[in-house]
């Protein structure tokens, strides 16, 4: 086993250990539309937060939209079925004026 110092040596012993052979997208070019999408001064803190496990708040918000379409559609009680749709309602009016905020700022 060869020793190596620096990044570049331990990048290199990874390689000849077999680290990297198995990695997902492997010999394919890296998608970086994402990330050129991103206007330049967001870029490093997204890619931080994001690489944290952090999501923003308009994502939980877009998901618990989605389930509370699903759990309407599937409620037979008119009752709940209206109090679910009131919710769903709220949310979506929340997240537009989020989004809206997005948009000027």
């Amino acid at each position: 086993m060869k020793i190596y110092e620096g990044v570049e040596g331990q990048i290199k012993a990874a390689i000849e250990r077999g680290d990297f052979d198995n990695l997902p997208n492997r010999g394919k070019p890296l998608d970086l539309s994402g990330w050129l999408k991103t206007p330049e001064h967001l870029r490093m803190s997204y890619s931080i937060l994001k690489n944290a496990g952090y999501k923003p708040s308009e994502v939980h918000t877009k998901k618990e939209m989605a389930t509370l379409r699903d759990m309407i559609e599937n409620e037979s009680d008119e009752e709940k079925k209206a109090r679910l749709l009131k919710k769903l309602s709220a949310l979506a009016i929340t997240d537009a004026i989020r989004m809206e905020r997005v948009r000027k700022s």
